[in-house]
């Protein structure tokens, strides 16, 4: 006998309203194939039907505004794709002037001049008037069902949706009818009672019809809230138990022996003191590969703040204990760089050191092969190549990805099938500063270690902003720089000439800087992401041993350009970039011991977000200050890195405003597996059911597995 289908597992074109038509929209548009999805498909904003606008009271920084008025006058202007429709709408206070780029042609016959009507939308200021562009517009007067609450939910919808009736109208309407249709037992409670009381939180079956239609803001706020400690509270559930289980399960190898390797490096090569953030993450790793259990360490630590050293020193520990270590980078120009810094620094200690790229071909492979799988080789450093099948270790006791969102999830787990017995211990390196709470989500199965203090003696990089009016300013000032014997950094966001964004770009850029600085008193390379490797490097190498003054570049130079004498890094058009990628190419400068400068050329007319990124930058060097900065501005989803890393896509959840949520969802996540670690009491059975049967939902993509 089949089991009945769950109401919620319903395919959504049995929806009373929807048909096979409007449900195969529902699916290719927005992903909703079942009732459930439709249940889970949130408002991304409401619209309070109580509060008026006057016209009169609206200025140009209004943000949304409602207004009941007459639409006085509407005229069709342009033709073609330029062709909008304009409409005069006037209360008893002033008039404003709305405007519809798309839809046009079907709003002209549906629109009646004359007659009263509700308008809803963003003010927009343009030549010093203002209007409202593609505002939603109905007949005042008018109830229909979806209008029973105070607050209106607007529902996310694309033209092909608007086309099939299935806008945030259509939207509203649907929930409505399966909000109808469903009873409390239909939607069953995930979390336990005892945090229901704890909270205060509705029931989840209330806060599911509240989300969708509350009554007053209080309701809003109640509901959104239970919602949002849910959605991360399973997620760090999820997280937590990997990481217990992974402690329990996964074995490795235990390294006791801190030996000869370790302390002559320490005595005898090591050039200065360690900070003291070094010698905190040392020993928390140290702890790690002597517990017998594999370590999964995540180090974050800002550009230049010593994240080589440390991890150098436990390639040595791994050394100390009998096993080989490797070092993957994400491109061939870090990896050498890596390459040459680690063989300098264990020069006369008997180490020897490989190198391993797409570049190093024929006899020299096979060589390097051989001596690798004889255990000659005692560190290995590289690009994606170590992860090829034919590159065998003798026993592989430690893999370091530096840079790690830049690996796949599948090639990284090639790293486990390079040891034979037990999985190497994994640490995982990046200058790219997470803020908390996005480490927290995307890396809450790994332990975390935060280098947090630059070297001593490293002077802070000055940050300054320039406009175009202050050109000549900072020519005369990369000169002086030159003539102490500096060098600098051009770099540019565009390779050549777009019709859409007026930039200047880099060929353009080298031409002028070729004026004010002429051969053969001056020397300039330039490389940009479409050179060949063998030219790109070529003109690398020449900036690194002081033959050009100015590298004139793309991003191309974000990771891994370490020349010390380099002192002024110049950013054209800095509006184009994100707060990330700035703070990465500023960590190219203050390498050296002299005093170094960022200058962020940018047009004077700015974007309020770009001023935002442009005041954050020269107000502070901290890369941690700075994500946070720029997770508030951007987004989660936006971040470098993580979308390779696989962020969830959370519903309703918003990691850079709800910090303070997700902190109390892993604390009780955490209390729960003290006291309950397999979920198995009684109070629990909600907890372990959910999870049973949303496991797929908690993909987590941090695993190295």
């Amino acid at each position: 006998m089949n089991k009945p289908i769950h109401i919620l597992d319903s395919s959504i074109e049995f929806l009373k309203g929807v048909g096979p038509t409007k449900g195969d929209m529902l699916k290719k548009e927005l992903g909703i194939f079942t009732f459930g999805d439709l249940l889970l498909h949130f408002p991304y904003r409401y619209v309070d039907k109580t509060q008026f606008h006057k016209i009169r009271s609206i200025g140009p920084d209004s943000d949304t505004v409602q207004l009941r008025g007459i639409l006085r006058r509407l005229n069709s202007v342009g033709d073609g794709r330029k062709k909008r429709l304009v409409g005069t709408f006037r209360d008893d206070t002033g008039a404003i002037e709305l405007i519809w780029f798309k839809g046009a042609y079907w709003l002209e016959r549906s629109l009646v001049v004359g007659q009263e009507y509700i308008v809803y939308g963003r003010i927009n200021s343009f030549k010093g008037k203002i209007n409202i562009a593609h505002p939603e517009i109905e007949p005042a007067g008018v109830k229909n069902t979806s209008q029973a609450s105070t607050f209106e939910p607007v529902y996310p919808s694309t033209e092909k949706l608007n086309g099939k009736n299935l806008d945030a109208k259509g939207q509203r309407k649907l929930t409505k009818v399966l909000l109808e249709k469903l009873q409390p037992e239909d939607i069953p409670e995930n979390l336990p009672d005892y945090l229901l009381e704890k909270f205060r939180f509705p029931s989840r079956y209330e806060a599911l019809k509240g989300i969708h239609f509350p009554k007053t803001q209080q309701e809003l706020d109640q509901v959104r809230n239970r919602l949002k400690f849910e959605e991360l509270f399973f997620l760090q559930l999820r997280l937590l138990q990997i990481r217990r289980r992974r402690k329990d399960a996964i074995k490795g190898f235990s390294f006791t022996m801190i030996g000869e390797h370790f302390n002559r490096f320490f005595n005898e090569k090591l050039k200065f003191e360690l900070t003291g953030a070094q010698k905190r993450v040392l020993k928390e790793i140290r702890r790690d590969l002597g517990s017998g259990v594999q370590m999964n360490r995540l180090l974050q630590g800002d550009v230049g703040s010593g994240k080589t050293i440390v991890g150098l020193m436990s390639m040595l520990m791994a050394m100390d204990n009998g096993y080989q270590a490797t070092l993957l980078a994400p491109t061939e120009i870090l990896a050498q760089q890596h390459y040459q810094s680690i063989t300098e620094n264990v020069e006369g200690l008997g180490i020897e050191v490989g190198f391993l790229s797409g570049s190093v071909k024929g006899k020299k492979r096979k060589i390097l092969l051989e001596a690798l799988v004889e255990g000659k080789i005692h560190i290995l450093i590289g690009t994606h190549a170590i992860l090829e099948d034919p590159v065998q270790f003798k026993n592989l006791g430690l893999a370091i990805t530096d840079e790690q969102h830049r690996f796949g999830v599948a090639q990284r787990a090639r790293l486990w099938k390079k040891s034979k017995t037990f999985p190497p211990h994994i640490l995982v390196m990046t200058a790219t500063p997470i803020p908390r709470t996005l480490a927290m989500t995307l890396y809450g199965d790994l332990e975390v270690s935060v280098i947090d203090e630059l070297p001593p003696g490293r002077k802070e990089v000055k940050t300054i902003h320039r406009t175009e009016n202050h050109r000549l300013r900072v020519i005369g000032f990369m000169k002086e720089e030159i003539a102490k014997g500096r060098q600098v950094y051009v770099v540019f966001p565009l390779i050549e000439e777009s019709e859409t964004l007026d930039l200047k770009n880099l060929d353009q850029g080298y031409e002028n800087l070729l004026r004010d600085f002429p051969m053969p008193d001056y020397q300039i390379s330039i490389v940009h992401g479409r050179m060949k490797p063998a030219d790109k490097d070529f003109e690398m190498q020449r900036f690194v041993k002081g033959e050009t003054q100015i590298m004139v570049a793309t991003t191309v130079i974000e990771v891994g350009v370490n020349v010390p004498n380099a002192s002024v890094m110049i950013i054209e058009n800095t509006e184009r970039f994100g707060l990330s990628q700035l703070h990465q190419l500023r960590g190219r400068v203050g390498r050296g011991a002299e005093q170094s400068y960022c200058i962020l050329m940018s047009s004077f007319k700015l974007s309020k977000e770009a001023r935002e990124r442009i005041q954050t930058m020269t107000s502070t060097n901290n890369g941690f200050e700075i994500a946070e900065a720029d997770l508030k501005l951007r987004g989660p989803g936006n971040i470098e890195g993580t979308q390779q890393s696989g962020l969830i896509n959370f519903k309703i959840a918003d990691i850079a405003k709800d910090g303070r949520i997700l902190q109390t969802a892993r604390e009780v996540a955490a209390r729960i597996l003290d006291n309950d670690p397999k979920l198995e009491k009684p109070i629990h059975q909600r907890l372990q059911l959910w999870l049973s049967k949303n496991t797929k939902q908690y993909k987590i993509w941090s695993m190295i597995s």
